[in-house]
Formats: C-alpha cells, structure tokens, sequence
C-alpha cells in the first residue's frame, strides 16, 4: 500500500536559503516512496492549501531540485497570511483538513518563522480533534533569527554576511571621500523587534575606529543626544561615522523611529525606512553631509554571497523535519543546537512547536556594549562561525543560473472554492 502524501509550504519573507530547505524536503521525501508517495507544495504558500492550488513537486527532474539548493527567493511562492485562532476561524482549519483529506496528505511541512509554527502547531491539535491526525512538523526560517530554542535561524548567516561585508565595503567607500565629501553613511537592515541582523553588521569592524561606528538596535531605546553627541565624536575623530540601524530601533517610549501609521497582514506596525529619518536628523542638528542606504529586500536574496554554514543548516532542518515525521513525531520543529564555537560543530535537535510559536528571541544584552552602540566579543563568537565559509552558485556569462521549477498543479479534487 502506498504511503501518504506531504504538504510543503513557506511562509513570510523568504531568504537566500529557504529553497535549500525545500531541496532538503523533497530529496528526503524521495528517498522513501514506501511512506511518501508524493511532495506537494502550496502555491504561496498556506494559500496553496486553502484554494486547493497545489504544486506537483513530483514533475520536477531530480536535477532541477537538486538546483534549488543554490537557488534564492521562495521556489513556489510565499505569503504573509496568518491564519486566526481556531475558536475566531474554525473555518480555514476545516477547509485546510478537507483539503488534505482529498489528497491524501498525511504529511504537512511548513517552513517560516514564529507566526507559522503557531499554525503548524495548531493544526496538528485540531487535526486530531477532527479524526484526520496530519503530522505537522514546523521548518525553522526567518532572518531576523528571532526562533526561540533554536541557536539560530536558517537565512539569518547569509543575510549576517551580506550586511557585515556591505558595512565593510561601504565604510571604504565613505573614508575615502570623507574629507571633501560625505561624513556620515547609514545603512538600514532588518529587524523589528530583534536586533540580530544590526549586530552583523559590527563584524565588519575588528580595531578601535573601524567602522561601524555606531550600531542602533531595537533592545536599546534611541536616545537622540547620546546619538548625536556620538556621531559628533566620530567625525572629529576619524573623519567620517558609518552607522548601521535596525529598521526596528525605537524610543524608550516603544514608538519605532519610523513608524508609518500601517499595519501589515500580520497585524505588524508598518514600517516607513528609519534610515531617512535618522539622516535628517543628522543634518538638522550637526549639518554633516550623508548618505544613507536601505539593504531592504538585497540583504535576503543575496545568494551570491551566501554563507556555507547557512546553506548547510538550511538543507539540514528540511532533511530532518522529513526524518522525524518518518519516525512517526509531530508537532515538533528541527533545532540548530551549537556544539562549540572553536572549533564551530553543531547538530539537529528537536524542540515541541509549543515552545517557538509565537515567541520571540531578542538580542542578549551581554551581546551589546555598555554605550549601547556596538557588539561585545561574546556576540563575536556567536556571529562568526554563522557567516563563515562561501558557496557559490553556478556563474554563466558573469551572472549566477539560478533555477526556474515548472511548478505543475495538482488536479483539483473538491468542487467547493474557498476565498481567502
């Protein structure tokens, strides 16, 4: 008899690595038809599920999936879309179980971050409640590196790296200008709540007076005259001041520096670019000519300059979500457990999606200078094996060959349509 079917997702802001994942799913899955018969992926995402738009995954050559692991963005689409609480919207629930029923899906994959272990978990209880019990297992992904028990995030190194060399060859850039042109360079990074990625950036810098000079993370509420009085500081001193901001940097009273006034899908404060905002600010009070520059959506898709030990751990966690739902667990989610930092060893674990749903993991103080305005050597040893290592993709006529997945649908199976 053959086995079941799985149901792989991702979800929210897709990274350089996240198809590495999908890569880690699928060749898993293939390597034992005997339980899983079939790898079907949402169309964007739990979308996919939901309007019973699914994609074959099956169609594709072992070689266009073998692909994927050097290849960015979300390979079957992504979506920023939460589903409510099972007692508010019984009704997604129901229709993501008839769903699976129709297709046979005994298996449900979905990779993202807090907001999708949340969903994972709770289909796993009602699945169970309903008679059709799906093994759900949760997928660590997200940038901002802000999963709880797990030591880091698959997709957080290689934007670690980009930020830290950007910050680097940026600084260069501004010093060799500084005297008779731009004092002042801000670079914006993701991060709304958690300032992992802002931390990065400070590995640019290795000796007193390296850029960056100054790091705002969202941990430290933004005190302006300190903040000036710093820039200040620098530009006698050096002749120019590099700053790298999280997007997310507030102030004391938690109002983020650049809030819009919005929201997004997922109920989140819509943010406006708090790197404008920091470079009026400079040229109001001290009248330093800057530069600023937002990393926005480059810092995640930069698989060109993607992190080894990133790549590795984001195919790990998808290997082994399909090895514990083979062993029969559920509700449980892959966890990257640090071994040592020298030399960096590291292993898969697994911690109960109960744990991680809708938790987040800040940025230690420990791991912020006393000013607030830097990172401490313990937040060098944690950052440095995470960036290490290159793995480059395919290059053709100087640009990377990225793959494109024919993405063949599923035959529909329920005559009902559902609107989200």
């Amino acid at each position: 008899m053959p086995g079941k079917n799985a149901f792989y997702a991702q979800s929210g802001g897709v990274t350089a690595v996240i198809n590495a994942t999908a890569c880690g799913v699928i060749e898993t899955a293939r390597k034992h038809r005997a339980q899983i018969a079939n790898v079907y992926a949402g169309r964007n995402g739990i979308i996919g599920a939901l309007t019973e738009d699914m994609i074959d995954t099956g169609k594709e050559r072992s070689s266009t999936i073998a692909a994927l692991r050097h290849t960015p963005g979300g390979a079957f689409g992504s979506a920023r879309y939460k589903l409510k609480g099972i007692e508010e919207n019984r009704a997604e629930y129901e229709r993501l179980l008839e769903v699976f029923r129709a297709h046979d899906i005994g298996y449900f994959f979905y990779n993202g971050g807090n907001d999708s272990m949340d969903t994972a978990h709770k289909v796993s209880q009602i699945s169970r409640k309903m008679g059709f019990p799906v093994q759900c297992l949760g997928i660590p992904k997200t940038v901002d590196n802000d999963l709880p028990v797990t030591d880091n995030c698959p997709g957080f190194g290689s934007v670690a790296k980009y930020v830290a060399v950007s910050t680097q060859e940026a600084a260069l850039d501004v010093l060799s200008m500084a005297k008779t042109s731009t004092k002042v360079f801000i670079l914006e990074v993701m991060g709304r709540h958690a300032g992992w990625i802002a931390a990065a950036g400070g590995l640019a810098g290795s000796e007193p007076g390296d850029a960056p000079h100054i790091i705002l993370f969202p941990e430290v509420p933004f005190n302006k005259r300190a903040f000036l009085k710093r820039v200040r500081e620098c530009v006698n001193r050096y002749d120019y001041c590099v700053i790298v901001v999280s997007e997310g940097a507030r102030y004391r009273n938690g109002k983020f520096l650049a809030e819009a006034g919005t929201r997004d899908a997922f109920g989140h404060a819509q943010l406006g670019g708090v790197a404008p905002v920091v470079a009026q600010m400079v040229r109001d009070n001290l009248g330093f000519k800057y530069h600023y520059a937002v990393a926005d959506y480059l810092q995640r898709s930069a698989r060109h300059i993607a992190s080894a030990t990133d790549v590795k751990q984001a195919y790990a966690v998808g290997k082994a979500a399909v090895e514990f739902a083979l062993q029969g667990k559920t509700a449980v989610m892959p966890v990257i457990k640090r071994v040592s930092d020298k030399p960096y060893r590291w292993r898969i674990d697994e911690a109960p999606l109960s744990r991680v749903a809708n938790k987040e993991k800040m940025l230690p103080r420990r791991y912020i200078t006393k000013d607030g305005f830097g990172i401490t050597e313990a937040a060098r040893r944690y950052l440095q094996p995470l960036i290490r290592g290159e793995d480059y993709p395919p290059y053709v006529n100087g640009l990377p060959k990225y793959v494109t997945l024919k993405n063949v649908s599923v035959a529909p199976q329920l005559k009902t349509k559902f609107v989200v």
